[in-house]
């Protein structure tokens, strides 16, 4: 019997520590990905800024270009 105490208890000073470090482990790697996935997220975002800002720009210049076209024809 107190074989199977002496097991149990030496079992648990393994196990104990051992949860709590994968625990640890485990939360600061959410953590790190949910830092990660933040940054992502934000060079998404800008990087759709810029797709819309060009797609202002080519529609501007568009424009210019049939005016340029109208004004070189009027001569």
């Amino acid at each position: 019997m107190q074989q199977i105490v002496v097991a149990v208890i030496s079992g648990l000073c393994v196990a104990i520590p051992s949860i709590i470090a994968t625990i640890s482990s485990n939360k600061k790697n959410n953590d790190l990905v949910l830092y990660r996935i933040n940054e992502l997220d934000q060079r998404v975002s800008a990087h759709n800024s810029l797709i819309d800002r060009m797609y202002k720009i080519e529609n501007r210049v568009t424009l210019l270009e049939d005016n340029i076209k109208v004004v070189k024809s009027a001569k």
